[in-house]
């Protein structure tokens, strides 16, 4: 039932992705490009999912377990730190110049662009780099 529930809701997210234009890197540019011809749609998005997620959010900050019966895996840590700063800004930084994050380029990858596999097999590789890293790191 767990996977079911987890395959259904990465389904609803991709489509919400792809009909929300956040899949669209030309609508993503758009809505980066406020000095130009600013499209603030996506703005109206993030605040749809952000009304959208903040009921459950709350709710599953008051149980230690899922209504599946899983336990419940929320960030504990606060405080903010260079790692976290860095990661933010190269996450922004993509964003700007390939107009596509991470949970846009896995819902478009079958799409067959080249520009969208290239991300993905970038993304791969800062994600085994990173792991690399902090193993060597905690080591």
């Amino acid at each position: 039932m767990r996977k079911l529930t987890s395959f259904a809701a990465g389904l609803l997210f991709g489509l919400g992705l792809l009909l929300s234009g956040m899949a669209n890197p030309a609508k993503v540019i758009g809505f980066l490009d406020l000095a130009g011809a600013w499209d603030p749609s996506l703005a109206l998005v993030m605040a749809g999912a952000i009304g959208t997620a903040l009921v459950p959010f709350t709710w599953s900050r008051k149980r230690e377990r899922s209504l599946l019966g899983a336990p419940m895996q929320l960030p504990t840590k606060r405080e903010l730190d260079g790692r976290l700063i860095g990661g933010s800004l190269l996450f922004g930084v993509g964003w700007g110049i390939a107009g596509i994050c991470p949970g846009p380029a896995v819902a478009v990858l079958l799409s067959g662009h080249w520009q969208v596999v290239l991300f993905v097999a970038a993304m791969l590789g800062g994600m085994l780099l990173f792991s690399a890293l902090e193993r060597r790191r905690t080591c």
